[in-house]
This record gives structure tokens, C-alpha cells and sequence, in this order.
């Protein structure tokens, strides 16, 4: 059965967060989906990058790219986003995406049910939420982590509605941090 986890993101930002769950997946050689929902944050570009660079740093996808590029002085996570106009069966550049160990994607509609790099993990995160769990996604991953800020009531709200429609037919885990950013399961 599919295990699906629960981060409640209180005392440390979600790029702090999510890069240290993604090496951890790395670790277990499990590739990764990362499936983010609305905006996040805004990234100003530098004045001497391009526009286009810009427009997608300011963009929720831009914005963890970003982060995992630069999450540790010494390390960075490598990882490719995914582009669902390359994903047809018929285009070649679809094969680089099973070789991703870290896929971003971002839309509501962006993958249709598909798993492009064989992933055994996937992060919903920045408004993203599971949808159609009991026959479309569990069966495709070991595990499914919904992470939520904490901050923003309605976000919280909404947590709790996905919470009390997985935990019905899923093995659900609620993990919260402590004021000093560690994670203690509270259910």
C-alpha cells in the first residue's frame, strides 16, 4: 500500500525543507516527482539575465529550480522540469525524462496520470493536491508527501479536507515541526 505522508511546514520555508526530503529519497534510489501547485514566492532576476530567465525565476517551477540548484554551498540537486509538449509518445526527447532522478512539474493538468521518470516518490507542494489517489496515483508510487505552510489558514484548511479524504483509504502520516524545525509525528 501506498504511504502517504503529511509536512507541515511551520518554522522552516519549503525550499529549506523539501531539498533535504529529495537527498533523502536519492539515498533510498528512489527517483522523485515533484509536483508544485500555485505561486510561491517571487525571485527577481538579475539585471544582465535575460528576460526570459527572469519570467521563469518568477514563476513557483522557477523558484525551486532555483532552490535546488543552490540549496547547500558545497551540493546541489540535480533535476530537470518537465515540459508536457515533449512528453508525447512520439518525441524523442520524452526518454530524457525516465533518466531524471528529480522531475519538477507544475499545472493542475500538466500530467494527466502519467509517472515520466518512473518515480517512486511524489512531493505535492505550493498548492499542489492530490486528486483521483484511489485509482489513478497510488498504485504508481511507494510514497506520496503532501507538504502545506502552516501560515496560511486557508492552505491549512485545505490540508485537513485532503487529510480527512486520504486517511480514509490511505495509510497517512502527519509530521509537524517543532520550534526548532525538527519533525515530530503527531499522527
Amino acid at each position: 500500500m501506498t504511504e502517504v505522508f503529511f509536512y507541515h511546514l511551520e518554522h522552516r520555508p519549503l525550499e529549506q525543507v523539501l531539498p533535504v526530503l529529495l537527498e533523502k529519497s536519492l539515498e533510498r534510489g528512489w527517483n522523485s516527482l515533484v509536483h508544485v501547485g500555485k505561486d510561491i514566492s517571487i525571485i527577481e532576476g538579475e539585471e544582465n539575465e535575460p528576460s526570459n530567465s527572469r519570467k521563469q525565476q518568477n514563476s513557483p517551477i522557477g523558484f525551486l529550480d532555483k532552490a535546488l540548484w543552490a540549496f547547500r554551498d558545497d551540493s546541489f540537486l540535480p533535476h530537470c522540469i518537465y515540459d508536457p509538449k515533449k512528453s508525447s509518445s512520439e518525441n524523442p526527447e520524452r526518454e530524457e525524462y525516465e533518466k531524471q532522478s528529480i522531475l519538477l512539474c507544475a499545472g493542475e493538468k500538466t500530467l494527466k496520470g502519467e509517472n515520466p521518470n518512473n518515480a517512486q516518490i511524489k512531493f505535492y507542494v505550493a498548492g499542489a493536491v492530490p486528486t483521483g489517489l484511489e485509482n489513478m496515483e497510488a498504485g504508481q508510487y511507494k510514497r506520496l508527501v503532501f507538504m502545506f505552510d502552516g501560515h496560511d489558514p486557508d492552505v491549512v484548511v485545505e490540508a485537513r479536507q485532503v487529510w480527512k479524504n486520504l486517511s480514509k483509504t490511505h495509510q497517512a502520516t502527519y509530521w509537524q515541526q517543532d520550534e526548532s524545525g525538527n519533525w515530530m509525528k503527531k499522527a
